[in-house]
């Protein structure tokens, strides 16, 4: 009686959002025997909580403000905050799985077998795309909330249109290196490895289907991928503030769509795409909502029984993949895991592959060392620079991988030359994010020690006679 009548004297205009808030509030209140944290109430409006703050230890008290963040969109409080300073974690694992992409890349070398792929559903390319998410909600959702929707659009257009150019570029070169190549060993061979037969077939229509990313050789297509995730971040953006728990529903649903009527993007005169978008999108999606989380400053809640589930999933998928290929000595078990071909379907993103990656991501919330403790060592320097500058090192990476397939090739895969071809690969990443970032530095320290003329103060002419 007592809810009916507060239902009844509500105004009619009241919005049944605002009022199931105003109810989840007073649960919260109720919930918590701890109550608000000392101050909370009192946080002056300039509160910039850092974007690690989604990975802090939490009680199990903070489960009504993640289920009001998942459900609604919003913070415990209502209010909306913009996350401050870089997260040094996601700069270090994004290096670290751009390493391992372009180990994976060169593929029957001795250090590959030691990837995660090996071990697990999922790999650097999950790893990948699912960090390209919470950044662009970190830094394009940052922009939307503190400059508007214009600004924001401006500089996704931009990111869009230097990926573009980026993978038209790397398309030429690596064609360019491959036509090296078979002139120098007369191996046609490796047109056939990376697939670039259009382009010598018919380079005008090849470079018709490059420009419009209908075309994509091997190992060329996880740009694509990131530039139609990334046109769609403001669709997916503005659809997780208002329930990310909704939207991820819809997106499971569009993937589920895709393996049902067969969804894809057309690559080439028969194919598809590699990376399918309509089946990527949940990991893009998945990491835009982590990415939301943490703008907002909402902790994830501490459930022992999750992080037990998570660990049992990874160490299953470890005993899959390892017994793959190696009888378990259970001939029932070895005909399972032949029959369902676990986390083999990478094109649509088998279900293996997703629950993979949404345990480890889980673990790494509740685990890895908040702040930037990883970045502190020279290890973990070199891994966060290459990853602050992923684009270059992606590029780069890639020429080198298609380098490196056709060194092993002509010295028959000996095991100095892979390892001393993954060492040198390596090395020349990492100094290559290192010199990106202390070039960017000195650039902004240069910019910022420029004098600033007074106001009303005439600026110098400049002098003829310097000429």
């Amino acid at each position: 009686m007592i809810a009916t009548r507060a239902c009844d004297n509500a105004p009619r205009d009241a919005n049944p959002l605002r009022l199931y808030e105003r109810q989840m509030n007073r649960l919260d209140r109720e919930c918590s025997s701890e109550g608000p944290p000392p101050g909370s109430r009192d946080r002056p409006p300039a509160y910039r909580p850092s974007p690690s703050s989604l990975l802090k230890d939490s009680p199990v008290s903070s489960i009504p403000s993640f289920r009001r963040f998942l459900l609604l969109g919003q913070p415990a409080d209502g209010t909306v905050r913009s996350a401050g300073g870089r997260d040094a974690r996601i700069d270090v694992v994004r290096g670290l799985a751009l390493l391992i992409i372009f180990i994976n890349h060169m593929p029957g070398n001795v250090v590959s077998a030691y990837m995660p792929h090996r071990y697990g559903f999922s790999d650097a390319a999950d790893i990948f795309v699912l960090l390209a998410g919470v950044s662009a909600a970190l830094a394009y959702g940052g922009l939307i909330e503190q400059r508007g929707f214009s600004l924001a659009a401006l500089k996704l257009g931009e990111r869009i249109w230097t990926l573009y150019i980026a993978h038209l570029a790397v398309f030429i070169l690596v064609c360019g290196v491959v036509a090296t190549a078979v002139t120098q060993t007369q191996n046609p061979l490796y047109i056939e490895t990376i697939n670039i037969q259009p382009f010598f077939r018919d380079t005008v229509e090849a470079l018709i289907g490059a420009l419009t990313l209908t075309y994509q050789p091997s190992y060329l297509d996880i740009l694509p991928l990131y530039i139609v995730l990334l046109a769609l971040f403001p669709a997916i953006y503005y659809a997780v503030r208002i329930s990310p728990l909704l939207t991820l529903a819809v997106s499971l649903t569009v993937w589920q769509a895709a393996l049902v009527f067969e969804l894809n993007l057309p690559n080439g005169s028969a194919g598809v795409w590699f990376f399918n978008p309509f089946a990527w999108q949940v990991v893009f999606t998945l990491g835009i909502i982590i990415g939301r989380a943490a703008q907002l400053g909402v902790a994830a809640p501490r459930l022992l029984w999750l992080d037990v589930a998570a660990v049992a999933f990874i160490v299953f998928a470890w005993a899959v993949k390892i017994s793959t290929g190696n009888p378990t000595g259970i001939g029932a078990l070895n005909d399972w895991f032949d029959s369902v071909q676990l986390g083999s379907d990478k094109t649509n993103l088998a279900w293996t592959r997703l629950m993979h990656i949404g345990a480890l991501i889980w673990l790494a919330i509740r685990w890895l060392p908040a702040g930037g403790a990883m970045a502190k060592p020279m290890l973990g320097r070199a891994l966060a620079s290459a990853g602050q500058n992923s684009l270059h090192v992606f590029c780069v990476g890639i020429v080198l991988s298609i380098i490196g397939q056709i060194v092993l090739a002509e010295t028959s895969f000996a095991l100095g030359v892979q390892l001393l071809i993954c060492t040198a690969g390596i090395t020349i990443l990492t100094g290559l994010g290192i010199f990106l970032s202390w070039y960017r530095s000195i650039t902004k320290r240069g910019a910022s020690a420029e004098p600033v003329p007074a106001r009303g103060a005439q600026a110098p002419r400049p002098s003829l006679s310097s000429r």
